[in-house]
């Protein structure tokens, strides 16, 4: 199995041309009509991306001593929700794009969900020849076919504390290519305790600190040797940027410790369909797309956390449950010095 990040990417990417033996088909019926099916497939994908790289950012309220630093392994299980597993076609949205048995609508799969049973819809196209032709595609599935209904995230994450109560973090997951698969992942965060400002922050045993970060993941799939369609430089491009905003409150206690935090994430998701394709249906008609659309889309909600943190010398373990649009659990282990 690939590694969870490169599950992720696939997760992203492949299914987003899932249906690649009928990407002929569906590039003939019209960029915007694919687009469209396109937008509306993916998106749960990229909202369960932007929380899942987005989780355990901090595991206490306390900030270190001065001059700290610690280095943690996390890991995260994103759950997917029923809801985001289907989306509703409407087929007089379409123009070129009709429900074989003459249905106006239906519920089918998203990249993260299923079709229990193939739908098939029926494509038309313009031929220079013989005028417009149709033909009949099977709608692409999702995950669930394979019975995932979580998505894993793991990354390392380093901090250093220049000053009292201010701690700079940094999180990677380093780009790897496996499989036509390339991804990777890199973040900044600033996380400051305001208690650390009070002259008798030592008498109390509360913490509060607010921490702003940003985190970008990058990932391509390479279609040249999977797609059925003639081209060059066939791939799929896929970028999310995100900035979180939390305040934590949390106990200031030297072996057990609990927090808790609320926070707001902002995110904006970019999926590119690149390179050359020779649309053609196998005789006469032929036609040239050169990359023929982005699906780009916005992430945003409102994330509460809570979390425990137990720490024995140099070393800590903390585990945390996240409430959002995609909640998720979280584990992570820290060496701190």
């Amino acid at each position: 199995m690939k590694t969870p990040f490169l599950f992720l990417i696939t997760l992203a990417s492949v299914h987003f041309v899932t249906a690649q033996e009928n990407l002929n088909e569906l590039l003939a019926a019209g960029i915007d009509d694919t687009k469209q099916f396109s937008e509306r497939y993916i998106k749960p994908a990229n909202d369960g991306l932007a929380y899942g790289i987005n989780n355990n950012w901090s595991n206490s309220a306390k900030a270190p001593k001065r001059l700290g630093f610690s280095l943690s392994i996390i890991g995260n299980a994103t759950f997917i929700n029923d809801e985001d597993k289907k989306f509703i076609m409407t087929a007089s949205d379409y123009e070129n794009i009709r429900f074989k048995d003459g249905s106006a609508s239906k519920p089918v799969a998203t990249a993260l969900g299923h079709n229990d049973q193939d739908i098939i819809v029926e494509i038309t196209y313009d031929d220079p020849l013989f005028g417009e032709q149709t033909t009949d595609i099977v709608l692409p599935t999702g995950i669930g076919s394979a019975n995932i209904n979580l998505i894993p995230t793991v990354f390392l994450q380093g901090s250093f504390s220049p000053f009292k109560g201010t701690e700079v973090k940094a999180r990677y997951f380093p780009k790897i290519n496996q499989q036509d698969v390339e991804a990777g992942l890199f973040g900044f965060g600033l996380q400051q305790e305001f208690t650390s400002w009070l002259p008798s922050d030592k008498l109390f045993p509360v913490a509060v600190s607010g921490l702003i970060a940003y985190t970008q993941l990058n990932g391509t799939y390479d279609l040249v040797n999977t797609s059925t369609v003639e081209g060059e430089n066939q791939r799929v491009e896929t970028q999310t940027h995100t900035m979180l905003y939390q305040l934590l409150v949390g106990t200031n206690l030297k072996l057990f410790n609990v927090y808790g935090s609320v926070g707001y994430l902002d995110g904006k998701n970019k999926t590119d369909l690149l390179g050359t394709y020779r649309v053609s249906d196998g005789i006469l008609f032929s036609k040239e797309i050169v990359d023929p659309f982005s699906v780009e889309s916005d992430t945003s909600g409102i994330i509460g956390t809570l979390g425990a943190n137990v720490k024995l010398g140099f070393f800590s373990v903390n585990a945390a449950y996240t409430i959002a649009d995609f909640s998720s659990a979280s584990l992570g282990m820290t060496f701190g010095f």
